[in-house]
């Protein structure tokens, strides 16, 4: 059992729960984000997207690895941010583009 920080650009919720689900069903614990600004329309301001990019930095401490979520190889500007975070801190990296992940996770169990 690993603890593992999903990574990546809130445009991609679909993704986001399609792994979380797959990760989970391997006996993972799985920190994800608390809402998707970008797919719901959602909007905050630079002091919130601070707080917000700062409790990512927490979450990549606590983890054993994150994995990223980079569909058709997308990485933006705050997610590189993560990336090289857990890189400094020695956190394995996976990437969504890399892994197979069937869209039936839940059938599959």
């Amino acid at each position: 059992m690993k603890i593992i920080t999903l990574c990546g650009s809130t445009k991609f919720k679909e993704q986001f729960e399609e792994v979380n689900a797959f990760l989970t069903l391997q006996g993972n614990i799985v920190i994800s984000l608390a809402f998707f600004e970008q797919s719901e329309g959602f909007e905050i301001n630079e002091k919130q997207a601070e707080l917000l990019g700062n409790l990512n930095f927490r979450k990549i401490d606590i983890s054993d690895e994150i994995f990223v979520i980079d569909v058709k190889g997308y990485i933006g500007s705050s997610t590189k941010r993560e990336i090289e975070y857990a890189k400094e801190k020695g956190k394995a990296i996976r990437y969504y583009s890399n892994v197979e992940i069937s869209s039936n996770v839940l059938n599959e169990m």
